[in-house]
């Protein structure tokens, strides 16, 4: 591992610009040397000796600036090449059978009656990159630790399979079964890498672009922190993400490189396979995709390797003494490069090497053949390993891998290279029968001509079935193979939650505050504190976590080099390399990365992680909702906070900081259990079951969601009649009616239970209505509970019929039911049906804006008078009251004005 001052330059290759020349004449001496090889040798040569002087001048440390991007030939020269250990010939057999079986696997998924698709041109363009890194490089888990971490390109998932069939991992049927998931149950594959459909197999889900590489960086880190903190030993774990050059295009693909190259992360290797094609067309068709990413990850810190040519390039670039070949294959498009992928050698010969005689001159003794079949390095083996080797030896930082490929490499000339290759799905008999001459495979040609195409296996027995066998168990185990070795955690008891369940007394503080108070009393506790991994976007402070700084402290694995601002400060900012708070900085996306990470942890590594995340609730399942979906797929577990929740909760924010649907969002993940709890001894219950469930026995493959609230109010201690199974199943009383001739029921949630309580007062003193108060903890699980006992009743028409919960709770409630929260009115209506009686909800339907919070709660008619009118109202339907009371409720409380409410309880950051 590089020194923390070789990995974190404070400033990276700068040139001086008011440094005095102390020699004119030793400067001349030098700039004539310059000119004079410019004269008698030419620019080309010139450029060369500039090179090497950079180059010399980096061995022996002299600060230059770095070059944006280097000539369009592979980084690593033929002479440095190190000796390939394989068995070339057996490897290229593995993966001809590999080929096949992963083109005709889609190709029988696209039969009639079938037609369920699939993609085969990604892997064949990646499968050689793919080959050396299972042959060669992939650790697995057999020794008892994490293995390698392996994010592969989603769309590549076909030969994936195909290579686990070989090693009868997978059977025929099972291939057959492909994107066939409850039709050929239990045979059925998922389309791309989803670890929740197939949780012994996959481990990382990558389809949704972008995500991978995010994730790869991310879970790099948290190998570094799980090893910095003494969970785990990830020392040998290495992560490799496989990308694609169109998907480098996504802002999550590139948002966060500099984090990677600041902490050193060299056990993280990028392959990009740079098959200079997106979905639809060319990436850059005039320009250079492998030029323009080795300029972006150059910039950001990142050791980068290109791969652009095989070997048969090396005798025509050795014999480049002007450096003409090198000019031409800098200056060509990458759309001119795809077409060369598509035409014959006669057109190459005239087109990139026919216009120059010097050129020309170097292919003369060339058959066509020969030139067509010049070919791209990310297909070559021994320049592959020779990347790969060099990628986990280099030190001190993150290294990419540009590789070039042909999209549908060996599929054919219907194929190879075309725009439309993407969606190609479907291989003709004339395909087939050239794809397997191209493969040298021994399939009779009316096993081509009749009925669907065979899969081709060499026979177990087989020199490269056997070789494959040998190659993974010395690399230990198969992969990808996702295995959950963690025990159960011995969970706090009672004592761990007292705090929360006293109350606030006369103090008053914010749901979020409550919640922090019983996170610092469990990393406490000596069996699990250690366990917790606090992340948040740069807002500890706000959210009233700065009180950790001094114990657990910023991880940070150079440490602290510098005395902090406010270090005479009790809660000063504290960084340390063991430090247990991760900071990422200003990036939800980022911090997401880092909770699916750490919420996956039971499996990567066989240690459980206790994310907790806490994130303004506007910025969490709208701006990173696609990582929530991943979060899922992963199987991660842990904490989400949506702090500051609340559409008119927020004052002073406004718009993009005023939410008001989060929990709605919430809903629509299966794997999330949200809440939005109103008291501290609610949010112990929550917080006790969340770990029991995720971490106790029979773990749950779940995730929790709490809205929480910055508004100070004064928190009930817990009542002796508590209601445990109404708060975690989301309804209970926690305040009956006391006086008033007409009854009615107001459910709330999250910080409008106050609200609810004053009105309940209101309508006894000054309407004659008795009304209970009802804590509705969780809209989502009460509709999840109902549609759940939906399902079954609609499946069971002979058994007896089962009633959801809110029903029950509900039964026997006297009088119309009103719902409030500081949420949309869709949130709450997910129960409306299933509540007996009369129900209307009040909610925050629109854009949030700045204002006091009474202002804002007046103008969406939330507030306390407005539950007092909403109550009313309902009455008046039934007949209870009379409807001149309402006039007289909205004149006496002028809901009308939202100049005359009261401004509300102010401040409350936390």
């Amino acid at each position: 591992m590089a020194s923390g001052s070789d990995r974190n330059p404070i400033i990276i290759g700068g040139l001086p610009s008011q440094v005095p020349d102390f020699d004119p004449e030793e400067t001349q001496e030098w700039l004539d040397s310059l000119d004079a090889a410019v004269d008698e040798r030419g620019r080309e040569r010139a450029r060369y000796l500039m090179l090497r002087l950079i180059e010399r001048a980096r061995e022996k440390r002299v600060a230059v600036p770095e070059m944006r991007s280097t000539d369009y030939v592979n980084t690593i020269a033929t002479k440095d090449e190190p000796f390939f250990p394989g068995n070339e010939e057996i490897e290229r057999k593995v993966l001809n059978a590999t080929r096949w079986n992963a083109a005709v696997m889609v190709s029988r998924a696209q039969r009639p009656g079938i037609g369920v698709g699939g993609h085969i041109a990604t892997f064949a363009s990646s499968a050689s990159l793919y080959d050396v890194g299972f042959n060669h490089f992939f650790r697995g888990k057999d020794e008892g630790d994490g293995g390698d971490q392996i994010f592969f390109q989603g769309h590549a998932s076909p030969g994936v399979y195909a290579r686990a069939f070989l090693l009868d991992r997978l059977s025929e049927p099972q291939l057959d079964a492909f994107r066939q998931e409850k039709s050929k149950a239990p045979n059925g594959l998922s389309s791309y890498p989803h670890p929740r459909l197939m949780p012994d197999f996959w481990e990382f889900p990558t389809v949704s672009m972008g995500l991978g590489p995010l994730g790869a960086i991310y879970q790099a880190r948290m190998n570094r922190y799980m090893e910095a903190r003494g969970i785990a030993d990830t020392s040998k774990s290495h992560v490799w993400a496989y990308l694609g050059d169109g998907e480098m295009d996504e802002p999550e693909s590139l948002g966060q490189l500099s984090i990677a190259a600041r902490e050193g992360l060299d056990n993280l290797t990028f392959v990009v396979n740079c098959n200079l094609q997106r979905l639809d067309g060319p990436v850059r068709g005039n320009g250079k995709i492998m030029q323009e990413l080795e300029s972006q990850f150059r910039g950001a810190g990142w050791n980068v390797i290109k791969l652009v040519w095989d070997r048969s390039w090396d005798p025509l670039l050795a014999q480049d003494r002007d450096g003409i070949l090198v000019n031409r294959l800098n200056s060509t498009p990458d759309g001119q490069f795809q077409t060369y992928a598509t035409e014959t050698g006669a057109y190459i010969r005239e087109h990139f090497f026919g216009d120059d005689q010097r050129l020309r001159a170097m292919v003369e003794n060339m058959t066509d053949d020969q030139i067509l079949h010049l070919g791209r390095g990310g297909h070559d083996h021994k320049k592959i390993y020779a990347a790969y080797a060099a990628a986990k030896a280099h030190k001190g930082q993150p290294t990419v891998i540009l590789a070039q490929t042909v999209k549908g490499w060996t599929l054919g000339p219907n194929f190879e290279g075309r725009n439309a290759t993407h969606q190609m799905k479907k291989l003709t008999v004339a395909d087939l029968k050239g794809f397997r001459d191209r493969l040298h495979l021994p399939i009779p040609d009316k096993d081509l001509e009749d009925g669907l195409p065979p899969y081709y296996h060499p026979g177990r027995n087989s020199e490269e079935i056997q070789y494959m066998h040998d190659r993974r168990k010395g690399l230990g185990g198969y992969v990808p193979t996702r295995v959950v070795r963690a025990k159960p955690l011995q969970l706090p008891d009672d004592k761990a939650y007292a705090g929360a369940k006293k109350g606030s007394g006369q103090q008053k503080i914010a749901t979020t505050m409550a919640f922090v108070r019983v996170l610092k009393d469990l990393m406490r506790d000596k069996e699990i504190g250690k366990r917790f991994v606090p992340i948040a976007p740069d807002e500890y402070r706000t959210f009233g976590m700065d009180a950790f700084f001094p114990s657990a402290k910023i991880y940070n694995p150079l440490g602290q080099q510098y005395e902090s601002v406010d270090r005479e400060l009790l809660l000063a900012y504290k960084e340390s390399p063991t430090g247990q708070m991760l900071h990422d900085g200003i990036t939800e996306a980022g911090c997401t990365a880092s909770l699916i990470a750490a919420g996956s942890a039971y499996a990567t590594h066989g240690e459980p992680l206790i994310p907790v995340y806490v994130f303004y609730s506007m910025f969490g399942f709208q701006r990173t909702g696609d990582q929530f979906w991943q979060m899922a797929d992963q199987l991660a577990r842990g904490f989400v906070l949506g702090a500051t929740a609340g559409r008119t909760t927020l004052t002073g924010e406004g718009l993009q900081h005023a939410d008001g649907h989060s929990q709605l969002l919430a809903s629509t993940n299966p794997a999330c259990v949200a809440y939005d709890p109103a008291y501290g001894y609610e949010i112990a219950h929550i917080v006790r079951d969340g770990l029991r469930r995720m971490y106790g026995e029979n773990a749950e493959n779940i995730f929790y969601y709490l809205t929480v609230y910055n508004e100070p109010i004064q928190h009930p201690a817990e009542p002796a009649d508590v209601d445990v199974e109404g708060i975690l199943k989301g309804l209970h009383r926690i305040k009956a009616g006391e006086k008033g001739e007409h009854a009615a029921q107001i459910l709330a949630s999250g910080v409008a239970v106050p609200w609810a309580v004053e009105a309940q007062q209101i309508l006894a003193d000054e309407w004659n209505v008795k009304a209970d108060v009802w804590s509705a903890t969780s809209w989502n699980e009460l509709r999840r509970d109902a549609v759940e006992i939906e399902e079954h009743n609609l499946l069971n028409p002979e058994e007896e019929q089962r009633v959801p919960y809110v029903t029950q709770k509900l039964q026997g409630a006297d009088g119309p039911k009103v719902a409030v929260s500081d949420w949309m009115r869709a949130v709450p209506d997910q129960i409306a049906r299933w509540v007996p009686g009369t129900y209307q909800s009040l909610g925050a339907d629109g854009f949030g804006f700045a204002d006091t919070r009474g202002a804002a709660r007046r103008f969406f008619h939330i507030d306390t008078q407005s539950i007092v009118l909403g109550v009313l109202t309902e009455l008046a339907k039934e007949g209870k009251v009379d409807r001149s009371l309402l006039k007289q409720a909205i004149d006496r409380y002028q809901l009308l004005d939202v100049t005359a409410a009261d401004a509300g309880e102010a401040g409350g950051d936390a």
